[in-house]
C-alpha cells in the first residue's frame, strides 16, 4: 500500500499571520474617534432641540394666555362702565398695518420720500407702523395713497405665517424654520415665529429690530378689487385713509 506524504506548505499566509499596517491602524482609531465625537454631537443636539421645543410651546401658550386676558379685561371694563351709565374709552392703539393701494406716478417729492421711509415702494407692500405722534403725521402725508388701520392678533399672525419674509444679507428670505428667526433676532430674545408676532402685537421694546428684519409683505390684489373712492377717507364703501379695525377684512381679502 503506498505510504502518503504530507502536502508541501503553501506559501499564501493565513489570516492571522497577516500584520495591519500601522498608518490603516492610525487611520481607524482616528475614523472611530470622529464616529463617536459626530454620535456625540448629535445626540447633544438633539436634546437641546428637545429642550427648545418645549421652550417655544410654553412661551406660546403663555402669549395665547395673555392674549386672552387681554380681550376679556376689554369686555369687563365695557360692561362695568355700561353699568354705571358711562361709557368705556380704550387706549390709544400704538400700532398700524399700513397697504398702499394707489400711486405709480405724478406723485410730488415730499410724498414719494415719505412713502420710501414707510418702505412702501410698490403698490400692495404692506408693514407695520408703531404709531407715534411722527408716524401718524408721516401717515396723514400720504393718505390719498395708502390704506391703514388697527390690525389685530388673528391678522398679524396670517400674514407672518403666510407672507413673513426676512431681510437676511440683503435678500428676502422665507420664514420657513425658526433657526433664521433666532439667528438674526436670538439677541433680542426672540427665537420663534410666535415671539416675533408677540413682538408685533404688543409693540414691545424690539419692535423696531423685528420690523426691520421683516421684508414688506407683499399682498395680492384684492377679492372683488378695491371699491370705488368716492369720499377723500375711508367712510364705509372706500378703501384708502385709515379704516380702524376694518384693515383687518382688506387684509383678508389680499392674503
Amino acid at each position: 500500500m503506498p505510504t502518503r506524504h504530507p502536502s508541501p506548505r503553501t506559501s499564501i499566509p493565513t489570516k492571522d499571520e497577516i500584520l495591519v499596517p500601522e498608518t490603516l491602524l492610525k487611520k481607524r482609531k482616528s475614523q472611530e474617534k470622529e464616529r463617536e465625537a459626530r454620535s456625540a454631537e448629535l445626540q447633544k443636539k438633539r436634546q437641546a432641540n428637545k429642550e427648545k421645543r418645549s421652550t417655544i410651546f410654553k412661551r406660546a401658550e403663555s402669549y395665547v394666555k395673555e392674549y386672552r386676558d387681554t380681550e376679556r379685561e376689554k369686555v369687563r371694563l365695557t360692561r362695568a362702565a355700561k353699568a354705571e351709565g358711562s361709557y368705556y374709552v380704550p387706549a390709544e392703539p400704538k400700532l398700524a398695518f399700513v397697504v398702499r393701494i394707489k400711486g405709480i406716478s405724478k406723485i410730488d417729492p415730499k410724498k414719494r420720500k415719505t412713502l420710501q421711509l414707510l418702505r412702501l415702494l410698490q403698490i400692495n407692500n404692506g408693514v407695520f407702523v408703531r404709531l407715534t405722534k411722527a408716524t401718524i403725521e408721516m401717515l396723514k402725508i400720504v393718505e390719498p395713497y395708502i390704506a391703514y388701520g388697527y390690525p389685530s392678533i388673528k391678522t398679524i399672525r396670517e400674514l407672518v405665517y403666510k407672507r413673513g419674509y426676512g431681510k437676511i444679507d440683503k435678500q428676502r428670505i422665507a420664514l420657513t424654520d425658526n433657526a433664521l428667526i433666532e439667528e438674526h433676532l436670538g439677541k433680542y430674545g426672540i427665537v420663534c415665529m410666535e415671539d416675533l408676532i408677540h413682538e408685533i402685537a404688543t409693540v414691545g421694546s424690539n419692535f423696531k429690530q423685528v420690523s426691520n428684519f421683516l421684508w414688506p409683505f407683499k399682498l395680492s390684489n384684492p377679492n372683488g378689487g378695491f371699491h370705488k373712492r368716492k369720499f377723500k377717507h375711508f367712510i364705509e364703501g372706500g378703501d384708502l385713509g385709515n379704516r380702524e379695525e376694518h384693515i383687518n377684512a382688506l387684509v383678508q381679502r389680499m392674503n
